[in-house]
């Protein structure tokens, strides 16, 4: 009894990590991504962006109208430390900061 138990429970487990490794990749994001750098410029708009996106040199203000957090970074490469802006929600955009995902 004990010995069938461990190789249902094994079956289980290996299942599971099969379907972990087969789950489809997370969907694009869908809605926009809106950034203020100033007065004299347009919006730079993002529609349903994907992947690693540069910011504007002047950006200021990132609003997040995506249904997906997006995330800022101070590189252009999306790599490393982030700022989180959840959906619906904006923030003043750091410094330096040179990039953003989705």
């Amino acid at each position: 009894m004990i010995v069938r138990a461990k190789a249902v429970l094994v079956a289980l487990v290996a299942a599971g990590a099969m379907l972990g490794l087969t789950a489809p990749a997370q969907a694009d994001t869908s809605g926009d991504v809106v950034v203020f750098s100033t007065e004299v410029q347009p919006l730079a708009v993002y529609h349903d962006p994907a992947g690693c996106q540069p910011l504007p040199a002047l950006a200021h203000v990132l609003s997040n109208l995506s249904d997906q957090p997006v995330r800022i970074y101070a590189n252009p490469f999306c790599l490393g430390p982030s700022l989180v802006v959840q959906p619906g929600y904006g923030t003043h955009v750091p410094g330096g900061a040179g990039s953003f995902s989705a």
